[in-house]
């Protein structure tokens, strides 16, 4: 039976300019990360403070944008920091990304590289249809690392299939329903933009990401990009 990703209608109300690609790959080895991978790690943490500066972080654009995101939905981004803003500080404090996996580390790579929320879910063993939409706070949320039940609060956005979250709060934690483990085979990798990000770039990255699954993880893959006029794809 065929599955399906959406966005639901009221995110792109709130959000109309919001892009996710969507990467789906298949066939994919998680081993650990090779040389190759963690060097060109290094190499994007590298360059990031002449992109960036720890004092002036708030005013680059594309980490504005996702706190302004956050503050409009009623999320406190200092309390709650969006997840490409948690990883950039990392990197600004001189704490080097400690590498987990390739299909883990890539996500981690094309998130530095580009300053845009890019991450892998396991669809090996998915429920159901997945979306991105507000949470009722009736659906259950286990976080990564943890046995502890949570509820997501009413009007949260969350990624979720059915009513298990498999992210909180947009892009700011996954649950352990989703999570990339060593056997994983399938994934899907979002990368999510606001402006000043385009279409035309977006799609670029989805085919870095997707090229650098192929070359580090095997396998093949596919990419949509869902947007307010384009919300729905076939996932598996």
């Amino acid at each position: 039976m065929t599955k399906h990703y959406s966005i639901s209608k009221d995110v792109f109300e709130k959000f109309p300019e919001f892009r996710r690609g969507v990467v789906v790959a298949t066939g994919l080895s998680n081993p650990p990360a090779c040389d190759e991978l963690t060097a060109a790690i290094r190499e994007a943490e590298a360059v990031l403070p002449s992109i960036l500066n720890i004092d002036t972080i708030l005013e680059n654009p594309k980490i504005a944008s996702w706190r302004e995101a956050y503050r409009s939905i009623g999320i406190k981004p200092t309390e709650f920091r969006p997840s490409v803003e948690a990883l950039a500080r990392r990197v600004l404090r001189g704490e080097p990304l400690a590498p987990i996996s390739t299909l883990v580390d890539i996500g981690t790579l094309v998130t530095i590289r580009h300053l845009l929320p890019t991450g892998a879910h396991a669809i090996d063993h998915l429920m159901g249809d997945i979306e991105l939409r507000f949470a009722t706070g009736t659906e259950d949320f286990i976080p990564f690392g943890t046995d502890t039940l949570e509820h997501p609060a009413p009007g949260e956005i969350i990624f979720a299939d059915g009513q298990t979250v498999m992210t909180r709060r947009w892009t700011w934690r996954q649950s352990n329903h989703s999570l990339v483990v060593a056997d994983t085979t399938a994934v899907e990798v979002n990368i999510d933009a606001l402006p000043p990000f385009t279409l035309s770039e977006v799609e670029a990255i989805c085919v870095e990401v997707g090229d650098l699954l192929v070359k580090y993880a095997g396998g093949s893959y596919r990419y949509e990009v869902l947007t307010k006029e384009h919300p729905m794809m076939d996932l598996i």
